[in-house]
């Protein structure tokens, strides 16, 4: 056990906001360091994501007057989280958060905006804000990157020509054809496709940003970062601290010892089919993850072997999605949002509000074994808003229809016969939500009395999220239980310390990111829920590490 090919005061696995967030606080803090990432590019599934944040008193909330009190904020998780989530967890995650963000910010390279409007996902619970606590990453030319330029994954905010969209943009854009606003985004976009082609940038936005950026602070801190070195097991003494961890490198397995311990930040087992098997509902176990293609598990099951308690483990950050022909899985977040369109299970009946927050709305999908479920809208929801990825108007290809994924038909009872469901039933579901839609309010399932729920909506409409389901052909959509990756795993104490079943520590061992059981419970409080937390449990897992010198 005394010998070691390499040495540091930290080990960190896993190179996503979490894990060089520990990193930039290890240095902070006087430690040495080192980032050990399993696959080839850095920044795991936060490099592919949206990349918002949501940390509540964070510095650019705080720049633009928005600093909440403490009150509401806890009383707006414990309202969310309903007793599920240890009060020292939620509380180190509210006092600490500030903190872990005013430290990034030192880096000249860490810049965030606020995404203003972006509601919190449970906006009418005591604490929410409509106008949401969410920020993100500005803009970077990843150019500045160097040679690490190529070791960065693309992920789906960035268009055609080179062109980059925020959150904001993304919004707007979605109503090109219906708002003042939408039309000026896109102009904004021509304008970056042309810029960007004389300048020769290579822009990045949301999550691709946000690892670019801490890429950069990591660098400048002098922090290492090895690609390719999968850990394959973790190091005790005498089976109890956790000393260091059994990794590969160049082909060749290496021990690298962490003096005061070793943080895992490796994902969850999106991608891992025996784990999706034992642990997920029925109707989730199929992978439609959008998770790095990386994460199989490995640290959750590395402290399963050494006594750690699991919790969560039935849950994902779960999303609907549509399978694309050529086999990628697309989210649909603003998609649920397009007035005239439903969402109904194989009786023909819808089951929820279609425009709630995405795991909401799986949670009922699956609940009620509504698997697969078909998204129903008109010719108007296909002229007027982009659908999967596919731009308004544009015809859908014929790659959906080949592979079983579109429908389109001339009336509502022949899609209804198409896609296998009742056609009278189909047709009486319809004429209901055309009459709430004239109405201006869906008695059935409140969709459009939420912030949440109009952030995606059509502003010119009574109810942004409303609209008679008319005009022809008709179109239906096979969705997904997709997820963004999974909530469980190893349960962590307020100082991301993992705990075994009778609660007590294994010494040395931290987690954070999706290999620790989620803080947010079964909920989800806003947009960058998952990565926010990440961020200041990798946070806290440093600091504490640094108090044992």
């Amino acid at each position: 056990m005394s010998e070691w090919d390499h040495e540091f005061d930290l080990v960190i696995v896993g190179s996503g906001a979490g894990g060089m967030a520990a990193a930039l606080t290890a240095h902070d803090s006087g430690l040495s360091a080192v980032v050990v990432e399993k696959g080839g590019k850095f920044g795991g599934s936060t490099g592919i994501s949206g990349g918002g944040i949501w940390i509540p008193n964070n510095p650019a909330l705080r720049a633009k007057g928005h600093d909440d009190s403490r009150e509401s904020i806890r009383r707006y998780l414990d309202l969310l989280t309903g007793g599920r989530v240890p009060a020292a967890r939620l509380d180190a995650f509210v006092d600490e958060g500030p903190a872990a963000m005013e430290l990034l910010c030192r880096s000249r390279w860490m810049r965030f905006f606020w995404v203003k409007g972006y509601s919190d996902y449970h906006p009418e619970l005591e604490g929410g804000r409509p106008m949401g606590r969410s920020i993100e990453a500005l803009p970077f030319d990843t150019r500045k990157l160097g040679e690490d330029e190529r070791h960065q994954r693309p992920n789906s905010m960035k268009g055609p020509l080179g062109l980059w969209i925020t959150a904001k943009d993304y919004h707007d854009l979605a109503m090109v054809k219906r708002t003042w606003r939408g039309r000026r985004a896109s102009v904004v976009a021509a304008w970056r496709v042309a810029s960007n082609l004389v300048r020769r940038r290579h822009m990045a936005t949301g999550g691709r940003a946000l690892v670019a950026r801490l890429r950069m602070a990591v660098k400048d801190a002098g922090v290492p970062l090895w690609l390719k070195t999968p850990m394959t097991d973790l190091v005790t003494d005498e089976g109890k601290a956790v000393t260091g961890i059994v990794a590969r490198r160049d082909g060749e397995e290496i021990r690298i010892r962490g003096r005061y311990g070793v943080l895992l930040a490796t994902g969850g087992f999106d991608h891992n089919p025996e784990m999706r098997a034992k642990h997920l509902p029925e109707g989730g176990r199929e992978d439609f993850g959008m998770g790095a293609r990386e994460n199989t598990g490995d640290g959750i099951l590395a402290g399963e072997r050494l006594g750690a308690d699991l919790g969560l483990m039935d849950d994902a950050w779960w999303m609907p999605a549509v399978r694309h022909p050529a086999g990628a899985v697309i989210p649909l977040v603003s998609e649920r949002c397009i007035p005239p369109s439903i969402i109904v299970s194989s009786d023909g009946r819808r089951f929820t509000n279609e425009s709630s927050p995405y795991v909401n709305f799986v949670h009922d999908q699956l609940a009620g074994g509504h698997v697969p479920a078909w998204f129903v809208m008109d010719a108007k929801a296909r002229e007027r808003y982009p659908f999967a990825q596919i731009l308004p108007g544009a015809p859908i290809p014929r790659g959906y229809y080949e592979k079983g994924i579109a429908f389109e038909a001339g009336t509502v009872e022949e899609l209804a016969g198409k896609i296998g469901v009742p056609a009278g039933t189909l047709a009486e579901t319809v004429a209901r939500f055309n009459r709430f839609a004239e109405a201006g309010k869906d008695e059935d399932f409140g969709r459009g009395d939420s912030a949440y729920d109009r952030y995606y909506g059509d502003p010119t409409l009574k109810n942004p999220n409303l609209d008679v389901i008319g005009k022809a052909p008709f179109h239906a959509f096979r969705i997904e239980v997709g997820d963004l990756g999974t909530k469980g795993g190893l349960v962590c104490d307020e100082h991301s310390r993992v705990l075994r079943a009778d609660e007590s520590v294994i010494e040395g061992l931290y987690a954070t990111g999706n290999t620790s059981a989620s803080v947010m419970g079964n909920e989800y409080a806003g947009p960058g829920a998952t990565i926010g937390p990440s961020i200041v449990f990798g946070y806290i897992a440093a600091r504490h590490a640094a108090a044992k010198r």
